[in-house]
């Protein structure tokens, strides 16, 4: 095909939308647990707790105004590997416990387009408990056309006019992997920035990853006078940029905009959008910008256009919280569309408290500091950190070896300390059937503190492989030794012996016996 023949379109409406579509349809959870799509920034516990806070505050507000009866729905869009969910609804739920205030009932909903993903949390172990207490459900949406949520757990619709409580989205690297207009902006004027796409050769074949990591976009342009007839219904941000902008190139959000226009259908109380993604909502920051480059991670994304959602909603009453310093690796908004948005004062506090002061952003910036000088902390320093952290998971099997060499110079209170943030990490672990085996790393951790007990228990909770490591036999016969349960302690030191029949440690417990 020559430079002439290449096919033009409108950037929404270019192929590799469908794609991207057709990447999630494919992998399913499968993109997430081969870590092609990034997830750790926008699921960790630290996020997690932020967004628990500011619904948490939600609640109280709703409830202050008088309502109590009726159930609040949190949708996320987007849900992906369900990891950000589980973290949401657990801290939620413990906040609601903890604190005994009177609170309108919730229904945490987890929606993403690729079914696969949804039959991959209706088997969950983390999850189940969550939908068997009625908080959790989960639903098929589809952002470009989506008007109603069918819930596949209960059973229940719920369309239009349907909430008597404004309806909470969460929506994290959502707006940036759905389609965007894109507009050029020069003198005044508005043009449309279309696209062609070039593949190399004999990529027809070949995956959906695979053809979106080799796609070469090309751009040109047609003047677009349609943006700023009256019938567009988002004329006024763009006559904005028109006036305030030059030489610029803007990813225009016009589906994420009609996406959050349905979804406020459902309610007649308006919405609640909490939302993360690489993205400004500063207009000065869209001046100058250069055509957008596709950022490959199995599928691609771009930037959100936080200035545009913010900008349109704002006009018709709304409220958005956006931290006052620039963001680092993801920028955290708050809007709030509903009626009276500055009576929700628990609700800001809360964003201000843990995003505005040190927030989610924040923490992944230190964390960058954490990754390259791990090797140099000591007890106090890690233990401060981790718990920072929420205990996360991550964190621990990324400094697994760094603990157990300052384990011999540990006093005892920093042993404890040590396990138990062992309990509340496995309390709230949420398993991606990733290829590290924490428990191991927990049992082994505990054994070497000789805390022979726990470490049984962690044990019995590795992968079976592991049972083929000899030093892993004789390290659970010690445990079991310890702990009094000689039968168990002689038949794992003897399937020691058959796979290392030299093992002193374990010639030397087989002696102990009778």
């Amino acid at each position: 095909m020559t430079h002439r023949d290449q096919k033009i379109y409108r950037f929404s409406e270019a192929p590799i939308w469908e794609l991207q579509r057709t990447y999630y349809e494919e992998q399913g959870i499968g993109a997430w647990q081969s870590e092609e799509v990034p997830q750790y920034i926008t699921s960790n516990p630290s996020i997690a707790v932020a967004y628990a806070e500011i619904v948490f505050g939600f609640l109280q507000d709703r409830a202050r105004l008088g309502y109590t009866l009726e159930p609040v729905t949190i949708l996320e869009l987007g849900a992906g590997s369900g990891r950000l969910a589980y973290h949401i609804v657990k801290e939620l739920c413990e906040l609601r416990d903890y604190s005994g205030i009177t609170l309108p009932p919730f229904r945490y909903v987890m929606s993403d387009l690729a079914f696969k993903n949804i039959a991959f949390w209706q088997q969950h172990r983390s999850l189940i408990p969550f939908v068997e207490q009625g908080v959790l459900d989960f639903a098929q949406f589809d952002a470009v056309q989506g008007t109603e949520l069918h819930l596949t757990q209960s059973g229940d619709r719920i369309r239009t006019g349907d909430l008597q409580q404004p309806l909470l989205v969460i929506a994290n690297y959502f707006f940036d992997s759905i389609p965007q207009e894109l507009i050029y902006v020069d003198e005044n004027k508005i043009y449309e920035c279309m696209v062609s796409l070039h593949f190399p050769k004999g990529d027809a074949e070949r995956s959906a990853a695979d053809m979106l990591k080799n796609v070469i976009p090309e751009y040109h342009y047609r003047r677009a006078d349609e943006y700023e007839q009256e019938s567009y219904p988002y004329r006024e941000v763009v006559g904005l940029y028109s006036q305030k902008l030059e030489d610029s190139h803007i990813l225009f959000p016009a589906v994420g905009l009609q996406c959050l226009e349905r979804l406020s259908q459902l309610s007649q109380e308006g919405f609640i959008l909490l939302t993360a993604d690489k993205g400004d909502h500063r207009i000065e920051n869209w001046e100058y910008n250069e055509p957008p480059k596709l950022i490959h991670h199995g599928s691609f994304s771009l930037t959100a256009n936080y200035h545009a959602i913010g900008y349109v909603f704002e006009q018709r009453g709304a409220m958005s919280l956006f931290t006052s310093h620039p963001y680092n690796h993801l920028n955290i908004g708050c809007m709030l569309m509903v009626p009276n948005p500055q009576s929700y004062g628990l609700t800001r506090l809360a964003y201000r408290r843990f995003v505005e002061r040190f927030g989610p952003d924040d923490f992944f910036s230190i964390k960058e500091w954490f990754d390259s000088h791990l090797d140099l902390m000591e007890i106090n320093q890690l233990l401060a950190f981790w718990r920072l952290g929420g205990y996360d998971a991550q964190l621990f099997l990324q400094s697994a070896k760094r603990l157990s060499n300052l384990i011999p110079e540990c006093e005892e209170e920093e042993l404890s300390d040590i396990r138990q943030g062992i309990l509340l990490m496995w309390d709230g672990y949420y398993p991606m059937e990733l290829n590290r085996d924490l428990a191991l790393d927990c049992a082994m951790i505990l054994y070497q503190m000789d805390m022979y007990k726990d470490a049984l228990l962690f044990y019995e909770r590795t992968n079976n492989e592991y049972r083929n490591d000899a030093s892993v036999l004789y390290e659970m016969a010690i445990c079991y030794y310890e702990v009094g349960e000689d039968a168990a302690a002689r038949d794992f030191a003897r399937n020691t012996l058959e796979l290392a029949p030299e093992h002193e440690g374990a010639l030397a417990l087989m002696k102990l016996f009778p």
